[in-house]
């Protein structure tokens, strides 16, 4: 981010720069001379005076004149004061005063430029803010320096508050330099050609710049043709420029779109071009906004051989010319106007080229709403013969009211309107529909758009932009005519007016050129209040603005805009908020299993908000470690198949992420690895005799550097995991494979430095020779160890805190961090401007607040909780600020929203260094751990920088708090210095949250019988094994858990006996019920209990928990009702001998219904079988060398306890970029993205 910010500074630089050699003045040049003072009374006009000692040759700064300043007649948004500068000015600084000794002086105003007196153009701050300070009272100035100069003749000043003691008064000053230019004008049949001289040394500047204005659209501005045949054409299209590029090997075919830049350009004011070249790196700039594009270098602005200005290069094309005025032409530093103004023989004219700027004048209104309107008189004879309207426009909004007026004779009223951006008619009476047209579409892009009504008698026509496709037309059976008045853009309010009522939106933009029957409207007339009547108006101005050129959406966000707001449709983008500025994605894998994800797909964005794109991984989520696997085309054992005439095999590697993306995964991470193997037959791989490695690799960044050593070896080693571990099967060579040897054998081990990471390309050698067969492999890269996500700080006091340089967020801002405390308040982030300043805290135990300042006041946005946030458990802060909205986000709380203003400043402005933890002030310091803190996708070190501070200590342990409770099934948490994990000895079930079932499936002739300890032999055992495997001899109860599947009844499920030749065994009986038996001693006959379940036998999966206590039992099946049952006798299970699951090896000693069903065996699934702390099941599957278990028959682990009954990844859900609505980032992982490790391109690979 910072980078980016760097880089706009030097670019706004090299364009004021460039600024000021386009506008004849130095960089050096002294530009703050008064304007204004020694201008003579006729320079000066107003919309009105109060008195003739009020008139607008006294609003001079600091002059006593008259009565002290200019006070127009009445006090209201409508007057306005004009200064006429004689010629054009390079304006710098305006100042104000109030009028002497008076109450009356302007606390806020518009500045107006012009030409010409006429088409206005608003003076904007930060594109956005429209108006100025003012003063506080009459006689202090106020002075206000322009962030970009301004260039006119004239200056126009528009109050629009004032003291509210007082009425409208104004004394000014304007400031700046005289402005030279040479100024060319092309009627669009003219044209200039420039002829370059020889091609100057490569010091010179490659730069073309101008400036142009114009009232067309379209057109082609300038076209450099190359000497071998390409070229560069700038043109206007649609009110933007387009660079195109015409390639030498396409001299037939259409240019090439390198970019479009800016909007609205045929607005009639001046606007400024750059292209600048540097080798095959192309800049162009309109106005203040620049893009950079790549290209060939087979074109150079260094060898045009033509530089064709106003119109194509081709003469039969059917690209428009230029119509318009360009200004101060420059090529690579020669003045091509002037040489054309001395007729210099390298340039010549064709067509009637000027050297002034002649502009028709196009008076416009524009329409800001939602009042606005214009009431204009129908003066035109009422007759049978017809009438006519026409008018032109522009907007961006898709539906308003352009016009309305009654019918004659019957009545009814006439509506023509936008609605879904196409223009309709509607004629109503009584508010019954006589009649509906429709013509035109998408007339909400911004573009003028003529309009023309009329009527004839038996017809009806409306046209859109003169073209058949536009018209439509009807017959009505009355006559449509104007009664008395016609209505533009909306209605007076109703209490103003009964006889306009508009059902419609109203309009929202710019009209001109209007006619009424054939004859214009003169607008400045109705500006003066001479003819009609209207409210909210500029008049002589069209206040369009573009709102997405630049586009403020982010990261590929597709920009739509009213005439007030835009909005970004971030879907498909993988971000999210106003801007799409925040990324939907998590960071890492890691940060996926600390929401409670299971291994999977998921996408991840490595750097947050930053402009790396979010990418698919694997996440493999492990009881030890998180891994992201990053696939590539290639990863599975491949034969080397020998090419004739090539000595070596080269094998390249393609990843499906990209090289930003790959490079800040292998950073982040803790450690990465990628598995290297090469199988060898008579295939040598590393070391000859004279030293040159046979092979070798490729790995790092970028196309990586040449790599000696192979897997499990050191870099710079020349050796393989044999040669450093000692063990290779030839003693005095360092690889297996180095032997020669007609067996088959192997080096292979894992890239571990980082550095080397990842393997982009191998080349294989010694292939060639007869006998010679190899293969080899290049696994996955695998990384594991997020170290920005446990990246943490402990401040243990209120004035503690940690210092950063200057946070840059000046348009996009965005904060996210994890926290824990016992404080009940606490600022967490703050930096300060002058006057902006950013802050996030902890106001309460309860509320986070997120405040800010940009110059429109301090704005808040709060997040109240209805739990604590001082339990010392971590808790998760996501803030955002843009130029629409701020946002917080707490935890997974509703996201909290604040608007910002339409028109208000957007720059955020920050000067100090950034505080963690603490103010500049020591007060209301945050008490806690701070973790994970990153601004704009960078990750602040916290840890680094505390290891240096007093008060702050790095880490901060305690995590399971937080995050136990994603441990299941009797998981315990155990804490780790940088996270946690689930230790799942005391469950039935594994995995990283041990929330996997531990499944088997069962023949009959399966049998598993888990052996008990004697009490002398537990404490003899010091075994480390988990206790799952080991149990309390002397259990007081049971506490039975298991899950099954089968078709089999009856079935014997499970079987515990004592040495006492007392039992409990859990059976399906006949009649498909489930059965508990119970002999708890030995002289009494078993009792059985009943569950009322039947059709348990039914294929489907089965949850059983049995509880005894005493003489109680209880019993649950699946999720019905806990049935309760009383045994006869309170016994204990003493000296337990074994539990069996599946078929009873020895069922002699049984009674003899159990041994009849022990001898069947039982056939089906069984999972998650727990008996007390003893996990059987388990035991057999992952412990069977270490634990006290015999497994007879066949035992296969299986899937068959899963709900799903398939695959252990068949679950995954699947989650794309695509799915922008409610769960985009919730962390769900990606369904089976890549079903193999292995995707092919071309023919690299031939499987072995």
């Amino acid at each position: 981010m910072d980078l980016r910010t760097i880089r706009v500074f030097g670019i706004t630089a090299r364009v004021a720069l460039l600024l000021c050699g386009v506008s004849g003045t130095s960089a050096q040049e002294v530009c703050d001379s008064a304007l204004v003072s020694n201008l003579p009374p006729s320079s000066f006009r107003s919309s009105s005076q109060l008195s003739s000692s009020h008139a607008p040759g006294f609003a001079k700064l600091n002059r006593r004149d008259g009565a002290g300043g200019w006070s127009p007649l009445s006090s209201d948004r409508y007057q306005w004061l004009q200064v006429d500068l004689g010629e054009r000015t390079k304006i710098t600084a305006v100042a104000t005063q109030g009028r002497y000794g008076s109450s009356d002086w302007l606390t806020s105003y518009q500045l107006m430029f012009s030409d010409t007196g006429h088409n206005w153009k608003q003076y904007r701050q930060e594109d956005s803010i429209g108006s100025f300070p003012g003063n506080s009272n009459a006689d202090s100035v106020v002075q206000y320096k322009l962030q970009q100069p301004a260039v006119a003749r004239f200056l126009r000043l528009i109050p629009l508050d004032w003291n509210s003691a007082g009425r409208i008064g104004l004394r000014l000053e304007a400031y700046g330099c005289p402005y030279t230019s040479d100024v060319m004008s092309f009627d669009g049949g003219s044209s200039l050609t420039y002829r370059p001289g020889p091609v100057p040394r490569q010091g010179s500047k490659q730069v073309i710049s101008l400036k142009f204005k114009t009232l067309r659209n379209s057109g082609t501005l300038l076209h450099a043709e190359g000497r071998e045949g390409s070229g560069l054409s700038l043109q206007l299209e649609r009110g933007k420029l387009q660079l195109l590029l015409r390639e030498v090997t396409s001299s037939f075919s259409e240019p090439r779109l390198l970019m479009s830049l800016g909007s609205l350009l045929d607005d009639q004011h001046w606007h400024l071009v750059i292209l600048r070249q540097r080798n095959s790196q192309l800049n162009l700039t309109v106005d203040k906004h620049t893009q950079t594009v790549q290209t060939a270098e087979e074109f150079s602005l260094w060898d045009v051989k033509l530089l064709i200005v106003g119109a194509s290069q081709n003469p039969g094309t059917t690209r428009k010319n230029f119509q318009g005025c360009l200004e101060n032409l420059m090529y690579n530093g020669v003045n091509v106007t002037e040489l054309a103004k001395n007729n210099d023989q390298q340039v010549s004219m064709k067509g009637n080229v000027t050297f002034s700027c002649t502009e028709p004048v196009h008076v416009a209104a524009t329409f800001p709403g939602p009042n606005s309107f214009l009431r204009l008189p129908w003066t035109m004879p009422s007759t049978s013969s017809g009438m006519s309207v026409g008018f032109q426009f522009r907007t961006w909004n898709k539906a308003g009211l352009l016009l309305t007026f009654d019918l004659t004779r019957q009545g009814g009223e006439v509506w023509l309107f936008l609605a879904e951006a196409r223009l309709r008619l509607h004629i109503q009476r009584g508010g019954r529909a006589l009649l509906e047209l429709s013509a035109g579409s998408g007339l909400n892009d911004g573009q003028w758009h003529s309009v023309d009504l009329t009527s004839r008698p038996g017809r009806l026509t409306i046209s859109v932009d003169k073209q058949e496709t536009g018209v439509a037309h009807t017959s009505p059976s009355f006559p449509v005519l104007v009664s008395n008045q016609i209505f533009f853009g909306g209605c007076p309010a109703e209490d103003y007016n009964q006889e306009c009522k508009n059902p419609h939106d109203t309009f929202q933009g710019c009209m001109r050129l209007l006619a009424l029957d054939n004859q214009p409207v003169d607008l400045i007339v109705v500006q003066q209040r001479l003819l009609g009547n209207y409210s909210q108006l500029q008049i002589d101005m069209c206040g369009i603005i573009d709102r997405c050129s630049p586009s403020h959406c982010e990261h590929g966000g597709l920009c739509s805009q009213t005439w007030t707001v835009f909005h970004c449709n971030c879907s498909d983008s993988g971000y999210s908020g106003a801007t799409c500025h925040s990324s939907a994605y998590e960071e890492s894998c890691e940060a996926y299993k600390h929401s409670g994800n299971t291994p999977g797909y998921f996408y991840i964005d490595v750097d947050g908000s930053g402009p790396i794109k979010p990418q698919l991984v694997y996440c493999n989520m492990t009881d030890e470690n998180t891994w992201m696997v990053v696939q590539h085309n290639n990863t599975e054992l491949t034969k080397v198949r020998s090419s004739p005439g090539e000595n070596q095999h080269l094998v390249h590697f393609d990843y499906m992420s990209e090289e930003e993306q790959l490079v800040a995964i292998i950073h982040q991470s803790e450690h990465c690895q990628q598995e290297l193997s090469y199988q060898c037959r008579k295939s040598r791989l590393l070391n000859t005799q004279e030293g040159s490695p046979f092979s070798w690799w490729l790995g790092g960044p970028g196309t990586g550097l040449v790599q000696t050593y192979w897997g499990g070896a050191h870099p710079g080693s020349q050796q393989c995991a044999c040669g450093l571990q000692g063990d290779c099967v030839d003693p005095q060579l360092y690889c297996n494979c180095d032997a020669d040897r007609m067996e088959w054998s192997e080096d292979s081990g894992f890239i571990s430095h980082k550095e080397s990471l990842p393997v982009r390309s191998l080349v294989l050698g010694d292939v060639q020779r007869p006998g010679s067969e190899a293969a080899y492999r290049v696994g996955s890269l695998q990384c594991h160890g997020d170290k920005n996500f446990w990246n943490a700080a402990f401040f243990d006091q209120e004035t503690s805190y940690l210092h950063f340089p200057t946070f840059h967020g000046e348009l996009s801002a965005d904060v996210s961090f994890f926290f824990k405390t016992t404080a009940s308040f606490g600022v967490f982030l703050e930096n300060l401007g002058i006057k902006d300043f950013i802050r996030i805290e902890l106001s309460s135990s309860t509320q986070v607040v997120f405040s800010f300042d940009v110059g429109n006041g301090p704005l808040e946005v709060s997040v109240e909780s209805s739990y604590p946030l001082n339990d010392d458990r971590w808790h998760r802060i996501r803030a955002e600020r843009n130029v629409k909205e701020a946002s917080l986000r707490l935890d997974d709380l509703p996201v909290a929203t604040q608007e910002a203003p339409a028109d208000g400043h957007i720059h955020l402005q920050l000067n100090s260094q950034l505080f963690i933890g603490g103010t500049a002030s020591r007060q209301r310091g945050f008490r806690g751990c701070i973790r994970a803190l990153q601004l704009n996708g960078i990750t602040l070190d916290l840890e680094e920088r505390a290891k240096i501070t007093p008060g702050v200590r790095p880490g901060c342990p305690g995590h399971c708090s937080s995050y136990g409770s994603l441990c299941q099934n009797q998981g315990r948490c155990v804490e780790r210095a940088a996270g946690f994990h689930c230790d799942c000895s005391l469950s039935a079930y594994t995995g990283v949250f041990c929330q996997t079932e531990v499944s088997a499936d069962f023949k009959s002739g399966t049998s598993i019988s888990y052996a008990f300890k004697e009490p002398d032999e537990l404490s003899r055992n010091s075994s480390d094994l988990p206790s799952s495997i080991y149990s309390d001899p002397l259990p007081r109860g049971e506490n039975v858990s298991l899950s099954f599947r089968t078709t089999q009844s009856p079935a014997l499920l499970l079987h515990v006996s004592s040495h006492f030749n007392e039992y409990l065994a859990l059976l399906i009986n006949r009649h498909d019920e489930l059965e508990l038996r119970y002999k708890l001693d030995s002289s009494r006959a078993a009792e059985v209990l009943r569950s009322s379940m039947r059709g348990l036998a039914n294929g489907l999966l089965h949850a059983v928990t049995i509880r005894r206590s005493a003489d109680s039992v209880s019993m649950q099946v699946d999720d019905n009702a806990r049935e309760d049952f009383n045994l006869s006798f309170a016994g204990e299970l003493g000296r337990l001998r074994s539990l069996v699951l599946g078929r009873v090896p020895d069922s002699d000693s049984l009674d003899p219904d159990l041994a009849r069903l022990g001898a069947l065996g039982f056939a089906g699934c069984l999972s998650v079988v727990r008996y007390n702390s003893v996990s059987p099941l388990k035991a057999a599957l992952l412990h069977p060398g270490t634990s006290p278990v015999v497994v007879l028959g066949p035992l296969v682990r299986s899937s068959c306890g899963s709900s799903a009954s398939a695959n252990p990844y068949s679950a995954e859900n699947t989650h794309h970029l695509s799915d922008q609505s409610g769960s985009v980032g919730s962390g769900q992982p990606l369904v089976n993205a890549m079903k193999s490790d292995s995707a092919l391109i071309g023919d690299i690979k031939n499987r072995k």
